[in-house]
């Protein structure tokens, strides 16, 4: 066989699985139709992460006089920000070019599918194809924005994030559907540099994945920001035949048409499964998911799937510890399975939104008696300091046993500060464990600790 694995789609899942598997002396080789690092790297978390800090660096200038700095004339000028944002993506992808290159992994450039037992043609964009054997073969093919068939996306008045990251111009109005993490971070970058955002939710909250008291906290400071927020609410349709988009919004007081130059569709993502190979090699799928076991295997011996495809949060990290699971289970490891209630969640707004494990309305329907604490960042000297109060940090525990069940964090920095609840709930720790563990001060993270205490009485802040 040419190679002991072939990971089909080098995404934050498929490089990583491959540098791992390199790692283990297993022969390596990816496949790649478009740019190494996957949507993420190119199209996703990287490049929309950029266009943040150019909004929050624009949200300092204009608040410059809060901190004591006279700044006059500062303007966003909308496609230098573009350009940068595109540049941190390529440098990115040039560091994973050198990552296949120094781990020895073969790049095999085209489209990947199955094409029998142990099989991968690779055919590329003249159309030539090459065939390639493998003893293990990892789907890693990843996701694409969900498309809605009242919300048909043209990708110039009517898009999906790719579109919405290379923009040709600012535009003057546009109307965000969808408010999960994706629609909350365009929402708060486009409303940044000056144009008018409309949030269109279907369910009662913003972020409805969150803790309902960050939903509502978060909720209330954009509006306070300018957006306008319409929660309960579904697109009807679209009519882009005009020069401004007309959307149809049914809410619950009756429809309303609202109009605006983009409509932005942030209502998920849809799994690239198709034309891939899988119902000619047998592979079993469920709802647009590839069934796997713990360990990522298939149905089909040699077969594995990992990241957006399979169950389980489509996040980037959870793509990369599937695949690293998965590789060291084929190289005769015998790693933990993956723990998908403790997986952080993070949204970079501003405020952020950091959280992981249970909701508190989670928690009770699991059956747990509860302890709750909550640190304000208003009480905190460090979030003072940085003219950043907004915000809280809320920790839930079992009565019982002091575990913690879930974080929810919301505020300056705070996708920062969630690592440690990841790694005491993966410890086994407790919330007085917490409490006596000493936080540095004056920093942000005190109020992990701050709230820690609070829900068992010996807060000292508040």
């Amino acid at each position: 066989m040419n190679y002991d694995v072939i990971v089909i789609g080098s995404g934050p899942g498929g490089y990583v699985a491959a540098i791992r598997a390199s790692q283990l002396g297993l022969k390596t080789a990816v496949v790649e139709k478009e740019s190494l690092g996957g949507i993420c790297l190119n199209w996703g978390c990287i490049p929309t992460k950029a266009l943040l800090k150019s909004a929050q660096v624009f949200e300092y200038l204009n608040h410059a006089a809060d901190y004591g700095v006279t700044v006059e004339g500062g303007d966003v000028n909308f496609e230098a920000v573009v350009k940068r944002s595109r540049g941190v993506a390529d440098g990115m992808s040039k560091g994973v070019q050198f990552l296949m290159k120094k781990n020895k992994i073969d790049v095999l450039t085209g489209f990947g599918l199955l094409k029998g037992k142990g099989t991968v043609e690779v055919k590329a964009a003249n159309g030539t194809a090459q065939t390639y054997t493998a003893k293990h073969i990892i789907l890693a093919t990843g996701g694409r924005s969900r498309e809605l068939p009242n919300i048909k996306q043209d990708y110039k008045k009517v898009i999906g994030y790719r579109q919405a990251m290379v923009l040709p111009k600012k535009p003057k109005s546009m109307i965000v559907v969808g408010s999960g993490a994706i629609g909350i971070e365009f929402a708060y970058f486009y409303n940044s540099i000056g144009t008018a955002v409309t949030v269109v939710e279907y369910l009662d909250n913003i972020v409805p994945l969150e803790d309902e008291e960050v939903s509502k906290t978060l909720g209330r400071i954009l509006k306070k920001s300018g957006i306008n927020i319409l929660t309960g609410s579904t697109v009807e349709s679209v009519d882009s035949s005009g020069d401004l988009c007309k959307v149809s919004v049914k809410t619950a007081t009756g429809t309303e048409v609202l109009e605006a130059e983009i409509v932005l569709s942030a209502v998920g993502i849809s799994t690239n499964i198709e034309g891939i190979g899988l119902e000619e090699a047998g592979v079993k799928t469920d709802k647009g998911k590839v069934l796997v076991d713990d360990f990522y295997k298939t149905n089909v011996e040699g077969v594995y799937a990992i990241g957006d495809i399979v169950k389980g949060q489509a996040l980037a990290h959870v793509a990369s510890a599937e695949g690293i699971i998965c590789v060291e289970k084929i190289a005769g490891h015998n790693p933990e399975p993956l723990n998908y209630n403790n997986i952080p969640g993070c949204t970079y707004c501003s405020p952020e939104i950091a959280s992981v494990g249970y909701t508190e309305k989670a928690a009770k329907e699991a059956g747990y008696e509860i302890k709750v604490g909550k640190f304000p960042f208003s009480a905190s000297g460090k979030a003072s300091a940085a003219g950043a109060k907004e915000g809280f940090v809320k920790l839930i525990f079992d009565a019982k046993y002091g575990e913690i069940l879930g974080a929810h964090m919301l505020g300056h920095n705070v996708t920062e500060m969630i690592a440690e609840i990841v790694t005491a709930r993966k410890l086994e720790a407790t919330g007085h464990e917490i409490i006596k563990s000493v936080h540095p001060h004056p920093t942000m993270s005190e109020a992990v600790m701050e709230a820690a205490a609070e829900a068992y009485g010996e807060c000292i802040h508040l």
